[in-house]
């Protein structure tokens, strides 16, 4: 061995190393990308892009960026500073604010988290967002649950100029606010809303807002998916971007590379609360007209007729005779509603609205929601193996506590569709649901983390409960509370499915 020998092999020794080191650290980002939830999450650069602009560096050529479009529409962003009052409970105060669900509608003020039970007192607290101008007058949008609870609101522009600000209306099923600034004689730089193009899955996006109070920030990324569903959102149909985004940019805005908003950031998809590269935002067609009706009239006023739907499944459509799995099933009807006098019928399905197609339940909900009460609604429906039209002259969503009293009357009243809550299912007459045959009644729901779900999922038909048939709800509930007199912690079902027939054991709890 001679001594260039020499010298070189430890050097080797350590180049071996440092590209185990590298390869380890690349492979680590891949696992992490393939675990992370539910989602996947690829190393954004890739050795190619990098190699590019390794040489358009060397070479001096100037690089592509987003300076020229942030300066354009920075100035129109704002953050929201919130003074606020709430019921809160004497443990709040040891809470530590760590989300328990991984999609985190990422706002929280000081000390926030899900409330534990204690002593109710009143909290005060400050709390900060994003939001910004829609109108050169001073109209500003962002996020419900920035403002909710607000006693006191600020808007502060990018130049640090704070203006008080009113809550002009807010939507929480859409999750959005409508703020004005209180000074007439402001004329405020805005942005507008993009409605003519829509954004494409492998878009640009830039994500803009207030991360922490740590005042405006950008950052970059694309559009990962469309039509993502959050929590059985029924009235939104989110935009999933990777741009990241982190607590504080609630209600801030999503923009294309023309400067114009294509959605307003509003949750994460995060275990620890942090951004990992999943970011969602509401449509800019969603926020343009949630808006307008906040302008016009402080609220949102959606259709309503009366249907409890589900959707049209490849087994259902078969059965049926659709051509294919579309539209919305029709699992009841609430009596005296604006379906029922018009004579929709349980077993009914919808696939069209004013002559528009519907995918599925959640874009017939949509349509009929744009329908403005009082109007009518041109419904293709397929019954008895052909098509034909009803129409339906929509009436006013009625409100949660009022859609609650009268779906349990009509339970009481029918044995009709219903949720057992401390179950964790939904349950409607199999009579009600194409297909499912004559006898028991059919799952239609689950909730994930609920008693039932190691026993029960979507479609089983339940016959009969303890060694009991039952063919309505009102049977279910008599059968269950039967049970928990007797003081019994799980009752036997006898289900049908794909499977065949057998039998499982349902908890049901303390008495």
């Amino acid at each position: 061995m001679n001594s260039s020998d020499h010298d070189m092999k430890p050097k080797a020794g350590i180049l071996a190393r440092r590209r185990t080191r590298l390869m380890a650290a690349v492979f680590g980002l891949g696992v992490a990308g393939a675990v992370a939830g539910n989602f996947v999450v690829m190393p954004s650069v890739t050795p190619a892009f990098a190699q590019t602009q390794s040489q358009a560096v060397q070479s001096g050529v100037a690089q592509p960026g987003f300076a020229d479009i942030v300066q354009k529409v920075r100035p129109a962003v704002v953050s929201i500073k919130v003074k606020t009052e709430t019921n809160a409970s004497a443990s709040d105060d040891d809470n530590d604010g760590a989300p328990a669900n991984p999609f985190e509608f990422f706002f929280n003020g000081p000390g926030g988290g899900n409330m534990q039970p204690g002593r109710p007192r009143k909290q005060f607290g400050m709390a900060l967002g994003s939001g910004f101008f829609i109108s050169a007058d001073g109209y500003v949008v962002t996020n419900n649950h920035v403002v909710d609870h607000a006693k006191e609101v600020d808007v502060v522009t990018d130049g640090g100029k704070t203006y008080t600000a009113k809550v002009i209306g807010v939507d929480p099923k859409t999750d959005l606010a409508l703020l004005k600034v209180q000074d007439d004689a402001g004329k405020f730089p805005f942005v507008e809303l993009e409605l003519q193009n829509e954004p494409r899955v492998g878009d640009w996006v830039l994500a803009v807002g207030n991360p922490y109070g740590l005042g405006g920030t950008v950052t970059a990324g694309i559009v990962s998916a469309r039509g993502r569903d959050l929590n059985n959102s029924t009235y939104n149909d989110f935009l999933q971007i990777d741009a990241p985004v982190n607590r504080g940019n609630s209600g801030g805005p999503t923009f294309d590379l023309s400067g114009r908003v294509i959605g307003v950031n509003t949750a994460i998809y995060s275990p620890s609360g942090g951004s990992i590269g999943i970011g969602f935002a509401i449509p800019a067609e969603t926020v343009s007209r949630v808006v307008s009706q906040l302008k016009a009239d402080g609220q949102v006023t959606r259709g309503y007729i009366g249907v409890q739907i589900q959707p049209v499944t490849q087994d259902i459509a078969d059965s049926i005779g659709l051509k294919k799995a579309s539209g919305a099933l029709i699992a009841d009807v609430t009596k005296n509603g604006p379906a029922a006098k018009a004579g929709l019928q349980s077993g009914d399905a919808i696939t069209a609205v004013n002559g528009k197609e519907v995918g599925d339940s959640r874009e017939l909900a949509r349509a009929i929601a744009d329908v403005k009460p009082g109007e009518t609604a041109d419904l293709t429906v397929w019954r008895d193996g052909k098509e034909q039209s009803v129409k339906v002259e929509t009436s006013k969503l009625p409100g949660d506590k009022q859609l609650a009293d009268a779906r349990s009357q009509q339970d009481d009243d029918t044995g009709g569709k219903s949720s057992l809550a401390s179950l964790g299912v939904e349950l409607a007459p199999a009579a009600a649901v194409a297909g499912a045959g004559k006898a028991g009644v059919v799952v239609t729901d689950v909730d994930p983390g609920s008693p039932a779900a190691e026993s029960l999922r979507p479609g089983d038909v339940i016959l009969d409960i303890a060694g009991k048939p039952v063919s309505n709800v009102r049977e279910v509930r008599e059968i269950l509370s039967s049970a928990k007199a007797d003081s019994k912690r799980t009752v036997l079902l006898r289900v049908k499915n794909n499977d065949g027939l057998h039998f499982v054991a349902l908890p049901i709890g303390k008495a």
